[in-house]
């Protein structure tokens, strides 16, 4: 028992504890939420839910898909917190990624990787305003982000409008407010498929899982086995303290920034250059930017943590989607957003699974749990040597002369 206690106060296990608890939760809420809204539906429809990500290799393939954007997305938002800051604009870096990314394809017919570079560099390019306004005018980049987000959505949607070989009505489809399928106008812009789609017998599944997956690798060596790594995480716990140890805090604020939109962009890129979807353009910001920060919240913004956040909740908007015509849409973002308003108290879960431990650990005792133990007492002299004088200040300022 104590081994199991031992491993519960760990901040690892106790964290990945108070994300499985707040999924569980969610998930039963969400059960619920079916009942009331179609009860002779109910438990098929929650056995759909929970098993609609797997039940087809079509399926299958539509999960990875999604999650491949939402794994960017979550590397985006949790790269920021490392470095202590809140990345809510990783919605505005990934439209600014999928518009350089759209460019790149349509207008300049250039290869995949290529445009994927132009959407990185679009992102890390929007993410580096909040970065600045943080470290040099100390303006709180949560106010900046959201700001960014409108500004790349109504600049993408008048760049989009006002370069017509970006439509598809240049290319002679009525539709006056999208871009065309990229297979009509450059199939070597689509990422390359990997052999997945034959697979899977799906053409949503590309070989942008792997890059993500491969970026949340890199990530994670950056932050955990580099000294730029230490420096962000070292910004993030303590500004003032790693600025008086000699760290130059106010470029580590602006390089997390833009990596952070940088991995937004790439996510753009992935959704787009799929050649599945086509852009709208429209006034509504797109979730996958927001659906980040339950990735990473769930993640404990882990970047190896993000991989299996962000499949969990594609794995559940899958589940969503496959609910109707016996449930509308809305129905799954409402169990979706009890996982993210759970998720964001995953920190106090976690404190409170290891309290609990730690109390059974020393017997019930909460005052030795929540007490650093007292420093043993000093030896005492050893037998027959005399114990040092003490000193009269004032006898002593008379011998030296008053001077002291």
């Amino acid at each position: 028992m104590n081994k199991i206690k031992n491993v519960l106060t760990k901040p690892g296990v106790s964290g990945f504890l108070a994300s499985l608890s707040s999924i569980v939760i969610g998930i039963i809420f969400g059960y619920f939420l079916l009942l009331v809204f179609n009860r002779s539906a109910s438990s098929a429809g929650f056995v759909t839910l929970i098993t609609a990500g797997v039940s087809s290799t079509g399926r299958f393939a539509k999960l990875l898909y999604v999650a491949s954007p939402l794994m960017m997305t979550g590397l985006s938002v949790g790269f920021a917190f490392k470095a202590g800051l809140f990345n809510i604009g990783a919605t505005g870096q990934y439209l600014i990624g999928t518009f350089c990314a759209l460019l790149g394809a349509i207008v300049f017919k250039l290869p995949w990787w290529a445009c994927m570079l132009m959407a990185m560099a679009g992102g890390a390019v929007w993410g580096a305003f909040p970065g600045i306004f943080k470290a040099f005018f100390n303006v709180n980049e949560v106010i900046t982000s959201i700001m960014f987000n409108w500004i790349a959505l109504f600049s993408v949607n008048v760049l989009v409008s006002n370069i017509p070989q970006i439509l598809s009505s240049y290319y002679g489809n009525p539709v006056k407010n999208r871009t065309p399928m990229l297979d009509k106008v450059n199939p070597s812009a689509i990422i390359p498929k990997a052999g997945l789609n034959e697979l899977l017998g799906s053409q949503y599944v590309n070989a942008s899982i792997f890059i993500a997956l491969i970026c949340a690798v890199i990530v994670y060596i950056v932050l955990n086995k580099t000294v730029f790594g230490y420096e962000l995480k070292a910004c993030g716990y303590n500004r003032n303290a790693s600025v008086y140890a000699g760290i130059n805090a106010k470029r580590n604020i602006v390089l997390s920034m833009v990596i952070a939109g940088a991995l937004a962009g790439i996510a753009g890129s992935f959704y787009y250059l799929a050649g599945i979807s086509q852009f709208f353009i429209e006034k509504l910001l797109p979730a996958t930017g927001f659906n980040g920060i339950p990735v990473a919240l769930l993640a404990s913004s882990h970047p190896l943590g993000v991989i299996f956040s962000a499949l969990f909740i594609a794995y559940i908007q899958v589940g969503g989607d496959a609910l109707q015509p016996n449930y509308v849409k809305e129905t799954i973002d409402i169990i979706i957003s009890v996982i993210i308003y759970l998720a964001a108290f995953s920190l106090l879960m976690r404190s409170l699974i290891t309290r609990a431990a730690s109390i059974r650990k020393n017997g019930g005792n909460t005052e030795s749990a929540a007490l650093p133990e007292a420093a043993p007492p000093e030896p005492p002299a050893p037998p027959g040597e005399p114990e040092p004088p003490e000193i009269d200040e004032g006898k002593e300022a008379e011998n030296d002369g008053g001077i002291r």
